[in-house]
């Protein structure tokens, strides 16, 4: 029988890269959410009965336990950008992974690939970096084995960054930022679920990972790089930590009295975020100790964001137009 893993946060972003390619291995996949029946599309990946979504609350013992119940390997994709109610950052991205690691070494599991963040730090004001450490800390004391990966920010056709400014280009000529010049190593999704890859296939050493890709660029630059790849001319504007302080405050209100149901455009944690680099460290592992070759944004970006561009889908039609004499 073919091996089984169990991939935590499965459906989501970065999860549904590592089912897929844990699929073509010819592995076995469950893929564990709080959703089932929002994650049917993963069982497309693989064979009939290849890749199962199953019901998972990863703030529960028993919910965890029946997920890995005979997995050969486990990888925890889990993360919250916002922390809301209870799926707060420390109970999903500190106590959450400390549980599956836990559960992972009781049950036998051979390997445990967990999914972190460039900047986890145990001593930051950053409530998002400081959970990201504190679960690192929990899984490595209850599964020393386990394959850490901390990507820096990552895009892909489903991201919530690229995505999101670029949607806001839509809205008027002025494109607001924060942290202009703070730097990033944007790193592909598929580049991230490759090295998770490598690390379920036990072709990677314990430890952690920072991934990262080739271009270390600002804020300001990215935002730049964007507005060239949608074909729009903006003026873009960086709002000032305090003035972002205040308005992340405004949104974080917002989400306390809707329960979420207004999605938050800034928090106040996410403006403490942008006041630091998100780049590889010098002296970390990388995706050249695993031989991987992680790709430029430049051969990614327009493969979909040109939905964004005025003229969508025919802007390549109508640049050809104008060179037409009449």
């Amino acid at each position: 029988m073919s091996k089984l893993v169990t991939i935590y946060g499965g459906s989501g972003f970065v999860g549904r890269y590592v089912a897929r390619r844990m699929a073509k291995q010819g592995w076995r996949v469950r893929v564990a959410v709080r959703r089932p029946n929002e994650a049917l599309f993963v069982k497309l990946y693989g064979a009939v009965g290849q890749v199962e979504p199953v019901l998972c609350n990863i703030r529960d013992d028993n919910s965890v336990r029946t997920a890995m119940q005979g997995a050969d390997a486990v990888v925890n994709c889990v993360g919250v950008l916002v922390s809301i109610g209870k799926n707060s950052f420390d109970a999903v991205q500190h106590e959450g992974a400390g549980r599956v690691a836990r559960i992972a070494a009781e049950q036998g599991v051979t390997r445990l690939v967990h999914m972190s963040a460039i900047g986890a730090d145990a001593n930051s004001n950053c409530e998002y970096k400081k959970s990201k450490a504190l679960g690192e800390a929990d899984v490595t004391a209850a599964f020393p084995g386990a394959v850490i990966l901390r990507p820096s920010v990552i895009f892909g056709s489903e991201d919530q960054f690229f995505n999101r400014f670029a949607g806001m280009t839509r809205f008027g000529p002025i494109l607001p930022i924060v942290g202009a010049d703070s730097k990033f190593q944007p790193v592909h999704v598929d580049d991230v679920a490759a090295a998770a890859e490598l690390a379920v296939l036990g072709q990677a050493q314990a430890g952690v990972y920072e991934l990262g890709g080739p271009d270390v660029e600002t804020m300001r630059e990215l935002t730049d790089r964007m507005l060239g790849v949608v074909h729009r001319r903006r003026l873009v504007m960086n709002i000032p930590f305090w003035i972002a302080r205040i308005n992340g405050w405004s949104f974080d209100m917002i989400q306390k009295f809707t329960g979420g149901l207004v999605p938050a455009l800034l928090s106040r944690d996410q403006v403490k975020a942008l006041r630091c680099d998100n780049v590889v460290a010098d002296d970390a592992r990388t995706f050249a100790d695993l031989g991987l070759h992680p790709k430029a944004m430049g051969a990614i970006l327009p493969d979909y964001l040109w939905r964004f561009r005025p003229a969508g889908q025919y802007t390549a039609i109508m640049d050809s137009a104008k060179n037409l004499k009449t």
